[in-house]
Parts: C-alpha cells; sequence; structure tokens
C-alpha cells in the first residue's frame, strides 16, 4: 500500500512538472510547485502578468473514474482556494489579481501522449 501511494505522488509529481513546463511555454512564470499550509495545497502557483495563478492538475490514465476535469470537483475547489487565500496572506500579496486554473492530463489508450485541457478561470472562490 505504501509503495504504491508512492508511485502515485511520483507519478502525479511528473506530470505537475510537466503541466508546469506547459504553462511556461504560455510565458507563465511558475513561482512554487506543491505549495502547501494547514489548510491545503496548491499544485502549482505561477505568475501570468500581473496575475498569480492557482493551478490545479489533475491526471487520469484512463477514463474509469471519469476524466481528469471531474476530479476538481467543489470541495476540492474550496480547498485550493482556501490554500490559496493564505498564500497571498502569507506572501504580503492581498493586493495582487488572482485566478484558479485547471490543467487535466487524460492519457487515452494508443495515444503516444496524453491530452492536456487547460481551463483559464476555471472557477472563483
Amino acid at each position: 500500500m505504501a509503495a504504491d501511494r508512492i508511485n502515485r505522488r511520483k507519478t502525479g509529481a511528473a506530470y505537475e512538472r510537466a503541466a508546469g513546463r506547459y504553462l511556461e511555454t504560455l510565458g507563465y512564470e511558475i513561482l512554487e510547485y506543491n505549495y502547501r499550509c494547514r489548510l491545503g495545497e496548491v499544485d502549482i502557483v505561477a505568475r501570468d502578468g500581473e496575475y498569480v495563478v492557482f493551478c490545479e492538475v489533475k491526471y487520469r490514465s484512463d477514463n474509469r473514474k471519469g476524466n481528469s476535469l471531474e476530479a476538481v470537483d467543489r470541495r476540492k475547489q474550496q480547498t485550493i482556494f482556501r490554500s490559496a487565500m493564505y498564500y497571498l496572506t502569507e506572501k504580503h500579496l492581498a493586493d495582487v489579481p488572482c485566478r484558479f486554473d485547471v490543467i487535466g492530463i487524460d492519457g487515452v489508450s494508443g495515444m503516444k501522449e496524453p491530452e492536456i485541457t487547460y481551463i483559464k478561470n476555471a472557477f472563483t472562490g
């Protein structure tokens, strides 16, 4: 069981880095990966112009549990929002505009590359 959790964590980290590289190709500056606080975690914190972007990354190797974007439910959104507010306070960025984006990565059988879906402003607080 512990080995399975470690493998999932490694896989998740690899896809978060891939998502970060994708954002960098769009001109984003990655500020942090896996920001953690007592309220939760944010996969990627980035800067896009004047915005601080809090980005959730979800990967699904197949669609047995639905697609990756479906995993970012209301409860997950609330956790990300609270963590983001904590981040902004901690970094003294309370007056900086922010937004919440989601990157879904779905590996479809037979495809050489996973399919990436990027949603800007995916949800609000």
